[in-house]
């Protein structure tokens, strides 16, 4: 899909035609769309096509008039009844007469921008709209991490009451979408921190004070992404430890009663047995004098096993 937008005073308008100083926006683009804004705006080939893998670590290129910023974007994916937090690489071109973006699914940010709910966003202002774009992903990156938090929190809730391989599975999905966005904050880390450095990104007066918040916003989701990795870690330890514990409880238990019930078990194959002189073989009362010594004898195991802290 290709969309072409421009700003027009406060309004953002819809194109038909590439104009100077417009936004173009591509999603999950064809080939022959690829072709026409290859040919029309002279843009390198790898430039377009790097946002198109979603496994292209971020990184920042140059190319005579051409900068490539590319960065990883936070998108929600649900699987059955489980939502899995993961990152996917977006793309920014800019040239002298406009700003491209290229991603391989429509970007909630972006959508942001497409709505023009953004205040002070002009397309033809392409480095202030590049800080904006990147301070919205720093934010977006914090919005999913509280979401992270909260519903680790209520999955913790649950575990409380039951034990179940549904909240463990959940818990094990949270943990893996944190690394995802631990390792794509630590690379979009460098690519800002290269932004600073370098003089081929023009930096206005203005926007300085912009990517210095981008910077800070990145490095506090970098921060809480470390803390709730390592709270959801020690969770899921001190998860693992009970229900092992649980388990060690429940097998203690199974024995206990496999000791008793095995009791009466002997006494009953021990004067079962068919041979002479059978203690109170011609007794009329041998056989409550059997199951009396057989109640006698598990009571007796059972109240040491109970001392014993084992039933």
């Amino acid at each position: 899909m290709l969309e072409i937008f421009k700003s027009i005073e406060d309004t953002l308008f819809k194109l038909e035609e590439i104009e100077d100083g417009a936004w173009i926006n591509l999603v999950n683009p064809t080939n022959e769309e690829l072709d026409f804004i290859e040919e029309k705006l002279s843009i390198e080939r790898d430039f377009l096509r790097a946002a198109l893998d979603d496994e292209e670590s971020a990184r920042l290129e140059s190319e005579e008039d051409q900068i490539l910023i590319l960065v990883d974007t936070p998108y929600v994916e649900k699987q059955d009844d489980h939502i899995i937090y993961e990152t996917l690489p977006l793309g920014i071109i800019i040239t002298d007469k406009n700003i491209i973006t290229v991603c391989l699914k429509n970007s909630i940010i972006l959508d942001q921008f497409e709505k023009n709910s953004i205040r002070t966003f002009y397309t033809y202002k392409k480095y202030r709209f590049l800080y904006q774009i990147l301070y919205k992903n720093a934010q977006r990156y914090l919005l999913y991490l509280r979401q992270i938090d909260r519903m680790s929190n209520y999955i913790e809730e649950q575990l409380h009451q039951s034990m179940k391989n549904k909240e463990l599975i959940q818990l094990l999905d949270l943990s893996k979408s944190l690394v995802y966005i631990n390792t794509a904050l630590k690379a979009n880390q460098m690519v800002l921190e290269k932004i600073l450095r370098m003089n081929i990104i023009k930096k206005y007066s203005e926007d300085e004070d912009l990517l210095e918040d981008v910077i800070i916003e990145n490095k506090q989701a970098i921060e809480m992404a470390n803390i709730y990795s390592g709270i959801l870690s020690n969770t899921m330890d001190a998860f693992a430890s009970l229900i092992s514990n649980n388990l060690n409880i429940v097998m203690k238990l199974l024995t206990s009663i496999t000791i008793l019930m095995a009791i009466p078990t002997i006494f009953s194959g021990l004067f079962g047995m068919n041979f002479a002189n059978l203690p109170f073989a011609n007794s009329p009362y041998a056989f409550w004098i059997v199951v009396g010594i057989s109640i006698a004898t598990a009571g007796t195991a059972g109240f040491i096993l109970a001392k014993k802290d084992l039933f």
